[in-house]
C-alpha cells in the first residue's frame, strides 16, 4: 500500500522511531518475486513486506532455556550429571541428601544460563541500538497506519541505511552522493550513487507524494553489486522511463557519506542483501569441551567394570542388578561435578584477562565459551585489504612503455605538464597554486628548440595525466575551514579546503598524484567535471556517460566532450587481464605490467579513444535502449560497451601501492614461524596474483628468498591431486592459489579436527569468522590482534590441561578409598562432596593463574607452542599417568592407614579424608610452575576450611582424635609417602629431560 496524497507540511515529515516492525508487515512465504512500488497510487496497497528488524540472538524469550538446556545436556558430560541427580529421587538409589547433587549441579547450569543470558542481553542490546534509530519520513498527512509500507525516507549524514532502497533525492549541489559500505563488503573506500534524475528535477522533495510513478526491481536475491530495475513516471506527456541500477540504490547497512537523501523502500528483513549475505551464527563448542566429553565416556565405562567387579567379588548375591547402579552412585566421583564448575569458571577468568590485557586494548570478548581455542590453532585465515594493509594507496610508477617514472623522477612528469600549458610560460615563475612551480625556472630556461625535440614526449605525458585526471568516479569536495565559507571556497577552487571523495583509495590516489604534477580536478557534478592547469587555466569537460567498474568487468571508463573544441573522448582504465584484448597490440603491456606487480604495486592499464559525434550518437541510442531492459540488461549493455571496447590507444600504466599496517611484519614473521614446517597461515585477497605474493613478502608473511609454489589452474579433481603432489615435494614453499582452483581441490574436505581462527574488519568477513572454530573481528589494526592472540595462547597453555588432570586425579583418589572400604560399615556420604568442592577446589581453580614461561618469551619463541597444538599435554597418556597416580596415592593412604592406626580403624573418616587433603594441597604445589600470591591464599583457604569445618562434622570425625600427637606425625608419615616419590620423579624428569622451556625460564 501507499500513502494518500495530501497536502504536505513543510515537505519534511514527522520524526519517529524507527523500529521498522511498527510499519513494515509480515509477508508470506513462497519463493521472492520482482515486485512492483507504486508511487502516488492510494488504491494499490496489495505489496507486503517482511518485518525489518535486525536479530542476531541465538534464542528468542521463549527458545532461551530449552534451548541452552539442550544444548548443555546433548553432550554425555553434562547428561551423566542429570541423570545422577535424578537418580536420587529413587529411594532404592538415594545416597545421601538431594542438595549434595542438586546444589552442584545447579549451579553448574546457573552459571552457564546466567553467562549466555548476559551474551544474549549484550546482543538484544547492541541490535535495539540499530532498530530503534529515528529517522525523517516523508508523509502527506499525519501519523500513517502501520499497514501503510511505501515508504519515503530522509537519511542524513552518518546515518545507517535501514532497508534496502532507491534512491530518488539528493541535497548535494553536484546531484549525488557517496556511501560507507565496510559493514556491506568490507570495503572502507565510499562508493558514488546516482539519485534517479527524474525524481531529481523536482522542485521539492514533497513533490515525490504528487507525482504518480511506480518502480519495477528484479526479485531479492544476493547479489551486493548488481540491481535491474526501471523508474517509470505516468503523469508526465509522454511518459517517462528510466533504468535503475545498483547505483541508484542505497543498500541497509551502509552509511551515507555526503548530504542528505531521500530513498523510498524497496526490501526489508530478510529480503535485504545484507541478510541474504549472512548465515546463521552457530553455537561454537571448544575443542577442550569436547575433549573433556570423549575422556567422560572412558571415566564412565572404567565406572561401569569397577561397579561389575564390586558385585562379582559379591557373587552377584542378592538384587545384584541394584547393586550395580549403587555402586554406579558410589563411585560417580571419578568424574566429579567441579570439573564442569572449574572449566566454566577458568573460562570466564581467561575471558576476564583478554579483556583487561593492556596490550590489546579495546578487545571485547564476544563469547567466553571458547576462549581456550586460541591456545590451540593450527590455522589461520586473514583478510587483507584493511585488515593486513590500511586500504591507504601511494602513487609509486607511471609507464608510458619506453619510459618509466617512479617517485625519485615525478618532477620530469611535471616539467612536461607545465610545457603543454600555454599559460605558464607568459606568468611569472612563483605564480600559480601548484605545488609543482618551483620547478619553473628550470623548466624555463629550456630553449624554444629543445622544446620542440620534446614536444612528443610531453604531448604522451600530457594526454597520460590527462586521462588519469578525467577517468574516474572521484567528486572534490569544500569543506570550510574557518576563514573562508564553503560557497566561496567552491567558487575559487581553494586548495586548503577540498578533499577528495571517490568510491576506491586507488583513484584518490591516481587524482592526488594528478594533482601534485600540475593538472588538478577542481569541480565535478553529475554532468561536468572542471581541471585546472599549472596556469591557472580552467578545462571544462562534459560528462556524457559513465561505466563504472564492477567485479565482472574490472574495468571503467568514461566518454567526455571537451568544452574548447568539442571532442568526444573516451577513457578507459582497468586490470591488464581484460584491457589486453582492447587496447591494441603492442609488445610491452604483459611483461612490464608483471614486473610491477612483482614489486607489489596494483596495476591499471589506461587507454583512450576519440569518436565523432555520429559515432556517440549511435552508441548512445542503443545504450540507452539496452539500460531500459528488464530481462538480459547485463548482457545487453555489455554487448553495447563492448562495441566501443576494440582498438583503443594504449595510453600508460599506473602503479598503487597499499600500505601495510604498523607492526604487520613482526607479528606474521612470529606467525611464520610458529607454523613452520607446515604453512599454517593463509592470507586472502582479490588483488592479482603477483602483487598478492608481493605484499605476503613485504608483510614477511613469506621470505624473500622461499620457494613459491603457484597452483596452476585445474578444472577437475585428478588435475588437482596432481597439482598437490608437485607441492608436497617441495620443502619449506609457499603456496599461491586461487579460488577457483582452490574450489575444485578442496570439493568436500574431511574434517582434520584441526582448529582455524579468521582474522576480518569488514561485513564481507562475517561468514569467515563465523564458521571457524574461533572468530576475531578487528577494527584498525590487526597486528595487535594477532600479537593478542599469541599471548592469549601461552596464558591459556597452563591451566585447562592441569585442571583437568587434577580433577581426575582427585576423583580416582577418593573412589579408590571408597572401593577398599566399600565393605566396611563406614559413612562417608556427607564429607564427600565437600572434599571436591570446598575443601580442595579453590587450589585446583588457582592453577589457572599459573606459567611456564613469560609471555613474551613466548612470543620470542613460537616453538613452545607446537606441544600444545599437537595435543600432547591432553593425550590418552597423560591422562593415564594421573590415573595411575591417583591409583598409588590412594593405595598409599588406605594401607598406611590400615598398617600405622590398626587399632584405630574406627576413626577411618578423619585418617583418609586429612590424609586426602593434605595429599591434593601438595600435589597442587608440586604442579605449579609459577608461583603467584594467590596460589598461597588458595591453598591456606583450603587448608582454613577443613580445620573450621570439623566442629560442623563430629558425628563423622572426632577432633580430640585428631588434635593428638599420634595421628598428626602419623598422617604426616603417610601423606610423605604419597607425595615424596611424585617429588624425586619430578625432580629426575626436570634433571635428565628437562621441558622445552625449562632453559628459558632458568
Amino acid at each position: 500500500g501507499f500513502l494518500p496524497p495530501a497536502c504536505v507540511c513543510g515537505g519534511r515529515g514527522q520524526q519517529f522511531g524507527m523500529r521498522c516492525c511498527e510499519w513494515l508487515r509480515c509477508c508470506g512465504g513462497g519463493e521472492p518475486r520482482p515486485r512492483t512500488v507504486w508511487l502516488g497510487h492510494p488504491e494499490k496497497r496489495d505489496q507486503r513486506y517482511p518485518r525489518n528488524v535486525i536479530n542476531n540472538q541465538k534464542y528468542n524469550f521463549f527458545t532461551f532455556l530449552p534451548g541452552v538446556l539442550f544444548n548443555q545436556f546433548k553432550y554425555f558430560f553434562n547428561l551423566y550429571f542429570l541423570l545422577l541427580a535424578c537418580s536420587q529421587f529413587v529411594p532404592e538409589m538415594r545416597l545421601g541428601a538431594l542438595y549434595t547433587y542438586w546444589v552442584p549441579l545447579g549451579f553448574v547450569l546457573a552459571v552457564t544460563v546466567i553467562r549466555e543470558a548476559v551474551e544474549e542481553i549484550r546482543c538484544y542490546v547492541r541490535d535495539r541500538e540499530v532498530n530503534c534509530q529515528v529517522y525523517s519520513r516523508l508523509t502527506a498527512r499525519g501519523q500513517p497506519p502501520s499497514s501503510a509500507v511505501t515508504v519515503f525516507l530522509f537519511i542524513t549524514q552518518n546515518q545507517r541505511v535501514p532497508a534496502d532502497m532507491i534512491f530518488l533525492r539528493t541535497s548535494e549541489k553536484n546531484g549525488s552522493c557517496f556511501l560507507r559500505t565496510d559493514q556491506l563488503d568490507g570495503e572502507t573506500d565510499w562508493k558514488l550513487r546516482l539519485p534517479v534524475a527524474c525524481t531529481q528535477r523536482l522542485p521539492t522533495a514533497a513533490d515525490l507524494l504528487q507525482i504518480r510513478s511506480y518502480v519495477y526491481a528484479e526479485e531479492p536475491n544476493i547479489d551486493i553489486h548488481n540491481f535491474v530495475g526501471t523508474f517509470t513516471r505516468e503523469d508526465s506527456d509522454p511518459s517517462i522511463s528510466e533504468s535503475l541500477s545498483i547505483e541508484n540504490t542505497l543498500w541497509a547497512g551502509t552509511v551515507i557519506a555526503s548530504g542528505t537523501v531521500v530513498g523510498v523502500v524497496l526490501y526489508t528483513g530478510r529480503e535485504l542483501r545484507s541478510v541474504m549475505n549472512t548465515s546463521n551464527p552457530r553455537s561454537k563448542i571448544g575443542l577442550f569441551d569436547l575433549e573433556v566429553n570423549c575422556l567422560t565416556k572412558i571415566l564412565f565405562g572404567a565406572l561401569v567394570v569397577v561397579s561389575l567387579v564390586m558385585v562379582a567379588l559379591q557373587h552377584f548375591a542378592g538384587r545384584w542388578y541394584l547393586q550395580i547402579i549403587r555402586f554406579l552412585l558410589l563411585f560417580s566421583n571419578i568424574i566429579p561435578i567441579s570439573l564442569r564448575v572449574n572449566l566454566d569458571m577458568g573460562k570466564i577468568v581467561y575471558s576476564w584477562v583478554i579483556r583487561r590485557d593492556s596490550k590489546i586494548p579495546g578487545t571485547v570478548v564476544r563469547s567466553s565459551t571458547i576462549p581456550e581455542q586460541l591456545g590451540r590453532i593450527s590455522y589461520l585465515l586473514t583478510d587483507k585489504t584493511g585488515t593486513l594493509t590500511q586500504n591507504e594507496m601511494v602513487f609509486k610508477r607511471l609507464h608510458l612503455g619506453t619510459v618509466a617514472y617512479g617517485l625519485d623522477s615525478m618532477d620530469e612528469v611535471q616539467s612536461h605538464i607545465f610545457r603543454r600549458d600555454p599559460g605558464v610560460l607568459g606568468s611569472s615563475p612563483t605564480s600559480g597554486s601548484s605545488a609543482g612551480s618551483l620547478l619553473l625556472p628550470l623548466s624555463l630556461a629550456c630553449s624554444v628548440p629543445s622544446l620542440a625535440v620534446r614536444r612528443t614526449m610531453s604531448s604522451r605525458v600530457h594526454e597520460a595525466v590527462k586521462a588519469i585526471a578525467l577517468c574516474h568516479n572521484v567528486t572534490p569536495v569544500y569543506e570550510s575551514n574557518g576563514v573562508t565559507d564553503q560557497a566561496e571556497a567552491e567558487k575559487q577552487y581553494e586548495d586548503s579546503c577540498r578533499v577528495y571523495q571517490a568510491s576506491s583509495p586507488d583513484e584518490v590516489a591516481l587524482v592526488q598524484w594528478t594533482e601534485s604534477v600540475g593538472l588538478t580536478l577542481v569541480g565535478r557534478d553529475q554532468s561536468s567535471m572542471q581541471l585546472r592547469t599549472p596556469g591557472d587555466q580552467i578545462l571544462n569537460f562534459t560528462i556524457l556517460q559513465i561505466f563504472p567498474f564492477t567485479y565482472e568487468s574490472k574495468r571503467m571508463g568514461v566518454i567526455v566532450r571537451d568544452e574548447s573544441t568539442g571532442e568526444i573522448t573516451f577513457y578507459m582504465k582497468g586490470a591488464d587481464v581484460v584491457m589486453a584484448g582492447i587496447v591494441q597490440y603492442n609488445d610491452w603491456l604483459e611483461e612490464e605490467c608483471g614486473n610491477m606487480a612483482r614489486e607489489g604495486l596494483r596495476v591499471l592499464v589506461v587507454a583512450k579513444k576519440s569518436l565523432a559525434e555520429e559515432q556517440y550518437q549511435d552508441f548512445e541510442a542503443r545504450y540507452v535502449q539496452a539500460k531500459l531492459s528488464v530481462h538480459d540488461r547485463s548482457l545487453k549493455v555489455a554487448t553495447v560497451i563492448e562495441s566501443l571496447e576494440m582498438e583503443m590507444e594504449l595510453l600508460c600504466l599506473t602503479g598503487v601501492e597499499d600500505q601495510l599496517q604498523a607492526d604487520v611484519r613482526p607479528t606474521l614473521e612470529t606467525l611464520r614461524n610458529h607454523s613452520r614446517p607446515r604453512s599454517r597461515v593463509w592470507m586472502l585477497t582479490g588483488d592479482k596474483l603477483e602483487t598478492a605474493t608481493c605484499t605476503a613478502k613485504n608483510a614477511h608473511l613469506v621470505t624473500r628468498n622461499q620457494d613459491i609454489h603457484v597452483f596452476r589452474l585445474v578444472t577437475n579433481r585428478s588435475e588437482a591431486h596432481l597439482e598437490l603432489n608437485a607441492f608436497r615435494r617441495k620443502h619449506d614453499c609457499a603456496l599461491v592459489i586461487s579460488g577457483d582452483s582452490l574450489e575444485v581441490g578442496a570439493g568436500t574436505p574431511p574434517r582434520t579436527g584441526k582448529l582455524t581462527c579468521a582474522v576480518g574488519d569488514g561485513g564481507n568477513d562475517v561468514s569467515m569468522i563465523q564458521e571457524s572454530d574461533c572468530g576475531v573481528g578487528v577494527e584498525g589494526k590487526v597486528s595487535e590482534g594477532a600479537g593478542g592472540l599469541l599471548a592469549a595462547q601461552r596464558s591459556v597453555r597452563g591451566c585447562q590441561v592441569v585442571v583437568l588432570g587434577w580433577e581426575a586425579h582427585r576423583g580416582w583418589l577418593l573412589e579408590k578409598q571408597i572401593a577398599h572400604f566399600s565393605f566396611l560399615p563406614v559413612v562417608i556420604s556427607t564429607p564427600r562432596p565437600r572434599y571436591s568442592t570446598i575443601y580442595t577446589m579453590f587450589p585446583v581453580f588457582s592453577l589457572v593463574l599459573d606459567k611456564d614461561v613469560k609471555s613474551e618469551v613466548a612470543m620470542l619463541y613460537p616453538e613452545l607452542y607446537k606441544d600444545l597444538l599437537k595435543g600432547r599435554p591432553l593425550s590418552y597418556k597423560t591422562f593415564l599417568i594421573w590415573v595411575l597416580i591417583s591409583i598409588y596415592q590412594g593405595s598409599t593412604i588406605m594401607y598406611g592407614a590400615l598398617l600405622l592406626f590398626e587399632s584405630e580403624f574406627v576413626h577411618i573418616v578423619a585418617i583418609s579424608f586429612t590424609s586426602l587433603i593434605l595429599t591434593e594441597l601438595l600435589m597442587v604445589a608440586l604442579t605449579i610452575q609459577t608461583w603467584h600470591w594467590l596460589m598461597t591464599v588458595a591453598e591456606l583457604l583450603s587448608l582454613a576450611c577443613y580445620i573450621a569445618s570439623l566442629v560442623f562434622l563430629h558425628e563423622f570425625i572426632d577432633v580430640y582424635f585428631i588434635a593428638t600427637l599420634s595421628f598428626l606425625w602419623k598422617v604426616s608419615v603417610i601423606t610423605l609417602v604419597s607425595c615424596l616419590p611424585l617429588y624425586v620423579l619430578k625432580y629426575l624428569r626436570r634433571r635428565f629431560s628437562p621441558p622445552s622451556y625449562s632453559k628459558l625460564t632458568s
